[in-house]
């Protein structure tokens, strides 16, 4: 019996399945879909089974070592989608395998040293061994000793071996039960006959922990009865529990407005007829698409069939988990960003077990190891954080797409600003269009009002808030109505500046500013993570003219309290929801009344719903308008619209104010009116003239090497490849320097290919891949994303 296995080294020249024999004690396990750990050089690391054959052309095969699982962690038609994945999106095998599971199933390798002979050894190297056989890597790291050992390894003194481990472990609860033997217990213990008496009401078995809770008892008590045969103790397996055992009330249907029924009828039809269709559900803010998301997955579940329920990262996650384990109960999985290794673990158990039959998560929830899928819905389809930005660069959207047609069932793709891409298919009849035209109970949408900061700054206003919206913010506060302030930077300044000389204080490591954090009063660079403090002095002029220039959330909150001491303020950004649970508490007193003002930046803009907020101000509309990106506009659009769908959503009526210094580009005149269509199609004839998507298809080619002659040399020579091998109505734009010229101390160049039909295309791109993917000291780092979202 031989296995195929692809093994755990992402490179170009082990991108390929090796042959192992699977020895006799093994066969009866070993499927495909299964890690094993196999011998691999002089290592052994971890690797998945993809087939099982019983012939092979390879002679003294190499027997596998040990299985990681007993049931497959792939299933078949993971298997498969990992293959177009790799010939999608131009990655590793190995990559698209393990993008498939959570991280707490990626195996960890650890180096330890066995002493073979110790005749003729150093002495201190023999009192290493003494203090810790066998001797690690980290030991031996601390001790100065790898020169040495590997002299030791030379003279086959010492061997090294290596060790996979499972970072991967199930959390365990211990557990006591009565014994049937009848054992006297003397009247002067009262601890144990407290113990015996709790037992016995709770049928004879409980944990520890409770035990102990119930009985005060110390642990020493618990062990005497052990040993005295009175309590007998197991483990029992436990899931995290990422919501510490909080309850969700149960929640019923509402019913549907008839533009909800007009529009979840033809999903339904697809539904009952197991039949795939890409349908996009463009509906206002507020008029109810996630009410058609819960009928439509009760539906499915009605067929005992399952629902992947996408939402944009970890923002959307408390109110939609309050409403989907409302609706659903224990049917329901959650994974995102906001869990721990561990949860992550425990929640991807039990979709794999068949345990529960909604998985509600962000992007890589897409792979959810469902066998019976009734229906994949994306929320917010136009969010970037559905496209991975390292290999495998997959969108979510295609991934849902591919998988529907395996399974045969519907996509629901929702937004109240698709994609353009998104709206382009629909509009041709690729995708079936459902529009939601009103908000529930006929709510108007809130007004909008387009301030000119220019005009500000002319009548001496030098604040970051205008007249105009500290204004409006005094009102609500008198009323008690909650206000939310948007500003899409975090930390206190966007850059450092020397008045006299105009110094910036830029990265060692990148072409880019440092950012300014007041609580650490640190430079941070929001890159590559370099931090440092902020001079006294200028380093190029040695001035004291230190000046704090831009705005973030830390500055707006302290310019808030000087104008306004009384008010309450909650700021939601990066730096103050890195703490587990954080994002949840911030939102849930805010829910309460507890605060004012919710300042914060992207993670705000979607998916708030709170009756109270019946202002939202934008504080600077063009923080993403002037970016060298063709979706500059786009992005800006959406997020003044998600921003603003914010303020007004229940009874009270809601107002938008939007302070930018370019009132009139289009992107913020048409958030004004919220009005999607006329956007579409003025966007449109800028790309169709620009020729970029939806007009055209782009990939994007980016290489890096510390040596800015070399980055450009070859970046140049792809860009001759294609020109050569491309046809000629495909067009190559550059090689030019990157947009941020320098990361981590490596230049960038890149190229870009714009082609409506080049069936030709990816197969040269993997034969450029394969040319310039080396290791070794002079090779070039090299990377292919063929739909970019990031340009920079």
């Amino acid at each position: 019996m031989i296995a195929s296995v692809i093994v755990d080294v992402p490179a170009k020249q082990i991108d390929r399945t090796f042959d192992y024999l699977v020895p006799e004690n093994l066969q009866a396990v070993v499927r495909k879909g299964i890690r094993v750990i196999v011998p691999f050089g002089p290592r052994k690391i971890q690797g998945f089974i993809l087939s099982i054959k019983d012939e092979t052309a390879v002679k003294n095969l190499k027997p596998i070592e040990e299985v990681v699982d007993i049931e497959p962690v792939l299933n078949d038609e993971l298997l498969s989608l990992s293959e177009w994945l790799t010939e999608q999106t131009l990655c590793y095998r190995i990559s698209a395998l393990q993008v498939m599971l959570p991280a707490a199933m990626k195996a960890k390798y650890n180096k330890y040293f066995h002493l073979l002979d110790s005749h003729g050894i150093p002495v201190e190297m023999k009192r290493l061994f003494e203090k810790e056989s066998p001797l690690t890597w980290k030991t031996a790291d601390a001790h100065h000793a790898l020169k040495d050992l590997q002299e030791l390894i030379r003279h086959r003194k010492v061997e090294m071996r290596y060790v996979v481990k499972q970072s991967a472990n199930v959390k365990k609860v211990r557990i006591v039960e009565l014994s049937n033997e009848n054992i006297e217990v003397s009247g002067n213990a009262k601890k144990q006959l407290m113990i015996i008496e709790e037992l016995k009401k709770s049928g004879g078995k409980l944990s520890v922990p409770v035990l102990k809770e119930l009985t005060d008892a110390t642990s020493a008590v618990i062990k005497t009865m052990i040993d005295k045969g009175i309590l007998i103790e197991s483990y029992d397996e436990q899931y995290r529990d990422p919501f510490n055992q909080r309850t969700f009330d149960k929640t019923e249907h509402f019913k549907l407005t008839d533009d909800q029924q007009k529009a979840i009828m033809p999903i339904l039809e697809k539904v009952n007829s197991f039949e795939q269709q890409t349908f996009l559900l463009h509906g206002v803010t507020g008029s109810g698409k996630t009410e058609i998301y819960l009928q439509t997955i009760d539906q499915v579940l009605k067929q005992d069939r399952q629902a992947i329920m996408l939402v944009p990262e970890i923002s959307l996650t408390p109110q939609m988990v309050q409403r989907f384990k409302g609706r659903f109960g224990d049917q329901v999985a959650v994974m995102h960003s906001g869990l721990s290794v561990g949860e992550k673990y425990d929640e991807w158990r039990k979709i794999h077990r068949g345990e529960v039959n909604v998985v509600v998560g962000a992007r890589s929830a897409i792979f959810a190891p469902f066998k019976r899928l009734g229906v994949i819905i994306i929320d917010e389809e136009h969010e970037m954080s559905y496209k991975q930005e390292d290999s495998p660069r997959y969108h979510a959207r295609d991934v849902a797409i591919e998988r529907s047609n395996r399974h045969g069932c519907p996509v629901i793709l929702g937004s109240a600003t698709p994609s353009l891409e998104s709206f382009a298919r629909a509009k041709k009849g690729n995708y079936h269009l459902l529009e939601l035209e009103y908000r529930m109970n006929n709510q108007d949408m809130p007004e909008v009002k387009v301030v000119d900061m220019r005009e500000e700054l002319r009548e001496g206003n030098r604040s970051m808030f205008s007249r105009d919206l500290l204004e409006e913010v005094a009102k609500r506060i008198e009323k008690k109505e909650q206000v939310v302030l948007f500003l899409n930077r975090r930390g206190y300044s966007s850059f450092i500046m020397c008045r006299d000389c105009g110094t910036v204080m830029q990265c060692p490591h990148c072409e880019v500013s440092l950012t300014y954090h007041r609580s650490k009063e640190s430079m941070k660079c929001h890159y590559c993570g370099h931090e440092e403090y902020v001079p006294n002095e200028c380093p190029e002029c040695t001035s004291e003219h230190i000046r704090y220039f831009g705005t973030g959330t830390q500055k707006v909150e302290e310019e808030l309290f000087k104008l306004m001491p009384h008010v309450r303020t909650i700021r939601m950004d990066v730096d103050t929801t890195s703490k587990k649970g954080s994002h949840e508490k911030l939102l849930n007193a805010f829910g309460r009344g507890e605060a004012d003002i919710l300042l914060g930046t992207q993670m705000i803009a979607k998916g708030l719903d709170f009756p109270n907020i019946t202002l939202v101000g934008v504080l600077s509309a063009d923080t993403m308008l002037h970016l060298p990106d063709f979706r500059a506009s786009e992005k800006t659009f959406q997020l003044l619209t998600q921003v603003s769908g914010r303020a007004g959503r229940h009874e009270k009526t809601g107002e938008v104010i939007i302070q930018t210094y370019t009132p009139e580009h289009f992107s913020i005149e048409l958030a004004k009116s919220q009005h999607y269509e006329w956007f579409y199609q003025k966007e449109m004839m800028m790309r169709k003239t620009a020729q970029y998507p939806p007009f055209y298809y782009i990939s994007l080619i980016t290489i890096s090497h510390e040596n800015v002659n070399k980055a450009a040399g070859v970046c140049s020579e792809i860009a001759d490849i294609l020109k050569a091998k491309l046809t000629d109505q495909s067009i190559i734009l550059g090689p030019v320097a990157s947009p941020i010229a320098r990361i981590q101390d490596k230049y960038r160049y890149q190229c870009m290919i714009k082609y409506k039909q080049e069936p030709e295309l990816k197969s040269l791109l993997k034969k450029i891949l394969d040319q310039y993917s080396h290791t070794g000291k002079d090779a070039v780092s090299i990377n292919i994303d063929v739909q970019p979202y990031m340009m920079m």
